[in-house]
């Protein structure tokens, strides 16, 4: 990653932040988005001190032309784009027959669409460099999970994007990546969206039981190292995207019976 440029939208805080430390401790220069101003300027104060160049900017992934500006600003500061990866995103947490549509259609704008719009302006300049395309889905993406259905819609989405994308290239030299970090200690949980599209400002897990931002980020960076095509972490996930290949009614028991026992939990018990 020595002297490679690598773009992460959603970057101020969480998995963004530490994926940010973890390509730019390999010497990468690192471009990064977030909608909060003032988070970014604390995060580019905190790369800058540890030596890692990078360019901040204020961007929101489900506004196109966002998204266009921040490949193009990424191109004019350093001159190429080596790695695309897209982080930003938001969850859900609520029964889908009390949830407003617009809950839904916020999710699908900010996970998907946010993925398609960076990845398309991006592309060209990967397909020059032979880099990586990103994406950070999640085991929603496998196994749909009740109470977060737009949550899981959005990444089933993703991650046929992905494996799309993936295959029209196969001949390119770029590499697709598709990550899912399983539960990780982060701050999507605190910031996902009730029925009515409010933001809950909590989380109904554990978090201090879960695998660090750090950890997950430095699997992630390997995994573009390594030029995998797919990364599921925790022994969680893993049991989880096979169960439910193998064992789908099992699954359903299983994913009904633990998500039940979350704080707070609107699953019957």
């Amino acid at each position: 990653m020595n002297q490679k440029v690598v773009v992460i939208t959603g970057a101020s805080s969480g998995i963004g932040q530490a994926l940010a430390f973890a390509f730019g401790r390999t010497g990468a220069a690192i471009v990064f988005c977030g909608r909060k101003a003032d988070a970014l300027q604390t995060t580019a104060q905190a790369l800058s001190a540890a030596g890692i160049t990078n360019l901040p900017i204020v961007a929101d992934v489900s506004v196109e032309a966002d998204m266009q500006r921040l490949m193009a600003d990424a191109v004019g500061r350093f001159g190429r784009i080596d790695v695309l990866i897209n982080n930003a995103g938001i969850s859900m947490r609520a029964m889908f027959a009390e949830t407003d549509p617009d809950v839904l259609r916020k999710l699908m704008d900010i996970n998907f669409m946010g993925t398609v719009y960076a990845t398309r302006y991006a592309l060209p300049h990967i397909q020059q460099t032979k880099g990586s395309i990103v994406g950070i889905s999640s085991i929603a993406g496998y196994r749909g999970l009740p109470v977060r259905t737009g949550y899981s819609a959005s990444k089933f989405a993703m991650n046929g994007f992905l494996e799309a994308l993936r295959t029209e290239l196969l001949h390119s030299g770029v590499h697709v990546l598709t990550a899912c970090p399983g539960f990780t200690a982060s701050n999507i949980r605190f910031s996902s969206l009730d029925a009515h599209g409010r933001t809950k400002g909590d989380t109904m897990r554990d978090e201090g039981n879960m695998m660090s931002a750090d950890e997950c980020a430095d699997h992630i960076l390997k995994a573009v190292q390594r030029r995998k095509r797919e990364l599921i972490l925790t022994t969680q996930g893993k049991l989880t995207v096979f169960i439910n290949k193998w064992l789908p009614s099992l699954a359903d028991k299983l994913v009904y019976n633990t998500l039940a026992k979350e704080k707070d939990s609107p699953l019957k018990r």
